[in-house]
């Protein structure tokens, strides 16, 4: 019973980012734009919001991040990789999106791509799988600094139980 109340806490606690993010956004006088411009390298953290039900190793987990983006200038398509560092592993999530501008700063994103996971304990599971990655990045105007969130769905993400493994990343960036 404790593990579902952390669950819908947790759960309640993201869908309130989700919405004020979204709340943040619609405010925002939309524009025919490029999709925030520029590639970035950034850092954060990742929460899981899942658990396997195997053990310790498929429990939640909370770890750092590090996120690459690769925007293409003319194409609203971006390579993508997450780094996800802690617990008893490590997993690397490298994706292509599809941008859809907000507005001069921001834009959504929708990706698919892969978790290659190494060690027993991530906030994505304990098992190489395929993901899809909806997420937001944000440019503050007039500096080189990025804010992005997202969720990884990986599917089929731990060994013992076969279930969809989400997580929660948010961070910062440089653009370069």
């Amino acid at each position: 019973m404790q593990v579902v109340t952390r669950w819908k806490n947790q759960f309640a606690a993201i869908g309130g980012v989700i919405l004020a993010a979204g709340f943040f956004v619609s405010t925002q006088s939309p524009v025919q734009a490029q999709a925030a411009y520029g590639s970035y390298i950034g850092a954060g953290a990742a929460f899981g919001v899942t658990n396997g039900g195997g053990g310790p190793s498929e429990d939640y987990n909370t770890s750092g991040s590090f996120a690459v983006r690769y925007k293409f200038l003319r194409a609203p398509i971006s390579l993508r990789t997450q780094v996800l560092v802690g617990g008893n592993g490590v997993a690397v999530v490298p994706t292509v999106s599809y941008d859809i501008p907000i507005n001069w700063q921001g834009d959504a994103y929708i990706a698919a791509g892969a978790s290659i996971v190494r060690g027993d304990n991530t906030p994505i599971g304990n098992k190489n799988s395929f993901v899809i990655q909806p997420g937001v990045d944000y440019s503050l105007p007039n500096t080189s600094l990025m804010l992005y969130t997202n969720a990884i769905v990986a599917f089929d993400g731990y060994k013992s139980s076969n279930g969809t493994a989400v997580s929660i990343q948010a961070g910062a960036g440089l653009r370069f």
